[in-house]
C-alpha cells in the first residue's frame, strides 16, 4: 500500500493538471480526428511531459521558479505563438475556402511535430504546473517515494494522450460536416488567444505591471 499511495497521488494530480483543454490537447485532438500523425505527436507530447516532471521531481523546479528571466522570455515567446496560431485557425474557420484547401493539404510528420514542440515547451504554464507545482508537491515523500510520485504523474500523462489521440477518431461522423470543422477551428483560436492573453497578463500582473505596488 505505500508503494501505491504516492503513485495514485502522483497519477490524480498530474491527471488533473494535463487534462484541462489547453493548446496542445486541442492540437492533439485536431489531428486524432484527422487521424494524421497520431502515434508519433501522443508519443511526444507524453514523453515531453515525462521528461518535464522528471526534472521538476530530481529539484529543478526550484531553479526556474528563481529565474524570472526565463519565464518573461518564454512567455513572450508563447504568447505571441499562440497569437499567430489562433490567428490562423480564425481564418480557416472564417474562410471555409481555405479551411478545405488546408484539409487536403495534409499536414507534414516534421511540420506536426515542430508545431506540438512549440505549443509545448513555449507554454509557461506547462513548466509551472510539471516542473514547479508537481516538483514542489513532490519534496513532501521522502527517498523512492518521491519518484514513485513522479512516475503516477508520468503514467497519467501517458494514459491522456494516448486517448485523446485515438479516442478522437470516434468523433469523425461529427466532423464529417465541414460546419464543425469550422466550429472547432473556432474554439482553437478562441482557446489560443485566450491562452495567450492570460499568460501576458498572469505573468506581468505578478511582475507589478498591471498592480503595481501603492495604487
Amino acid at each position: 500500500m505505500s508503494f501505491f499511495t504516492p503513485m495514485f497521488a502522483g497519477f490524480l494530480l498530474g491527471g488533473s493538471l494535463i487534462i484541462a483543454i489547453g493548446a496542445q490537447n486541442a492540437y492533439v485532438l485536431k489531428l486524432g480526428i484527422q487521424k494524421r500523425h497520431v502515434f508519433a505527436i501522443v508519443m511526444i507530447c507524453a514523453l515531453s511531459d515525462a521528461a518535464l516532471i522528471v526534472l521538476g521531481v530530481a529539484g529543478f523546479g526550484t531553479f526556474v521558479q528563481s529565474s524570472p528571466k526565463i519565464l518573461t522570455a518564454v512567455t513572450i515567446f508563447g504568447a505571441i505563438f499562440l497569437t499567430i496560431y489562433g490567428g490562423l485557425a480564425m481564418a480557416r474557420a472564417i474562410n471555409p475556402g481555405r479551411m478545405k484547401a488546408s484539409t487536403q493539404n495534409q499536414t507534414s510528420l516534421s511540420g506536426a511535430i515542430v508545431t506540438v514542440l512549440s505549443l509545448t515547451f513555449l507554454n509557461p504554464h506547462v513548466y509551472l504546473d510539471t516542473v514547479v507545482l508537481l516538483g514542489g508537491i513532490s519534496a513532501q515523500y521522502e527517498g523512492d517515494n518521491r519518484f514513485i510520485f513522479g512516475a503516477g504523474a508520468v503514467i497519467a500523462s501517458f494514459v491522456w494522450f494516448f486517448a485523446l489521440g485515438y479516442g478522437a477518431r470516434f468523433l469523425e461522423p461529427i466532423f464529417a460536416k465541414p460546419r464543425s470543422w469550422q466550429i472547432l477551428e473556432f474554439f482553437i483560436a478562441i482557446i489560443m488567444w485566450s491562452i495567450a492573453a492570460k499568460l501576458i497578463y498572469s505573468h506581468f500582473q505578478l511582475a507589478g505591471v498591471f498592480n503595481p505596488a501603492g495604487s
